[in-house]
């Protein structure tokens, strides 16, 4: 989107509904706050963290938010898992990547000793534990999961070497019902559960959004009403249906979005009626 038109037309710093809103901008809800205080504790200690929840609820801002925080830590070094859905080799390969470290992913051996060298190098050193953040967790196969647990474990189980948040929607859990990965499930230390949010959060969100970008009177309050009562829930939708009204308001050159907006935009496309197919002779 223009940001310069968005700038000239709303005074806007930013696209509030864009998916890639600056760290400043994301809503660190009570819940995400605490979350987060518990993962910056873990890297003293290591261990398994967990945010689960159906898509659309928050787990990638609070994933984000978990990560702005702990890049803000002394010591902490914070790698990302790119292709969750990598086997052994590649999952190596990957690891090496992140932590500077040289791998032969033929040779597996090698690439665990190399790997947790280096991690007790920083432990030792630093007393820090390095963080592992994984998204869409639930792609990941119980081989690898398996494998990252006996990675980060040291001393017969006494010492954890890595901290790991992994991020997935409701097949994580499932997942991790899996026979091996009971053993992983018993060492996850917090968890962060996402759910439907209530109107008062969606609200929330919708005011901030506006206020961090520059324009907090950009929708009228009963628009907002109506974003919030139609989003079910669901932060990503109500985003989506800014977003599309963002653009509608840009086009059209309107100094403010209501509800004739809403009614013009999304409304017709909620309620148009499926086309059905002609059936063949």
């Amino acid at each position: 989107m223009n940001s310069k038109k968005l700038l000239a037309l709303w005074g806007l710093k930013w696209n509030p509904f864009s998916p890639e809103l600056p760290g400043e901008a994301l809503l660190a809800t009570p819940r995400i706050e605490q979350f987060a205080w518990r993962v910056e504790q873990l890297v003293q200690e290591g261990g398994f963290a967990l945010i689960t929840g159906e898509s659309g609820t928050g787990k990638s801002v609070a994933l984000r938010i978990v990560a702005i925080r702990l890049q803000t830590l002394r010591d902490v070094t914070v790698g990302v898992v790119e292709r969750p859905q990598s086997k052994g080799p590649d999952f190596y390969r990957e690891l090496g990547d992140i932590f500077a470290v040289k791998l032969a992913p033929h040779n597996r051996w090698c690439g665990f000793k190399a790997l947790r060298e280096r991690w007790k190098a920083h432990v030792a050193s630093s007393r820090i534990r390095p963080v592992l953040l994984i998204d869409e967790a639930q792609e990941m196969s119980p081989d690898v999961l398996s494998e990252l647990r006996i990675l980060s474990s040291a001393d017969f189980d006494a010492t954890s070497l890595l901290t790991v948040v992994l991020s997935g929607d409701g097949r994580l859990p499932e997942l991790l019902r899996h026979e091996d990965l009971v053993p992983l499930g018993t060492r996850i230390r917090t968890r962060l559960v996402t759910d439907a949010a209530t109107r008062e959060e969606l609200l929330d969100l919708l005011k901030h959004a506006l206020a961090k970008a520059g324009n907090a009177t950009l929708m009228t309050a009963e628009l907002m009403d109506t974003l919030v009562e139609h989003s079910a829930g669901n932060y990503r939708l109500l985003m989506v249906m800014g977003a599309e009204l963002l653009a509608y308001g840009m086009a059209n050159e309107l100094t403010q979005l209501d509800e004739k907006c809403y009614l013009e935009v999304v409304q017709p496309r909620q309620s148009r009626p499926a086309v059905k197919k002609k059936a063949r002779a």
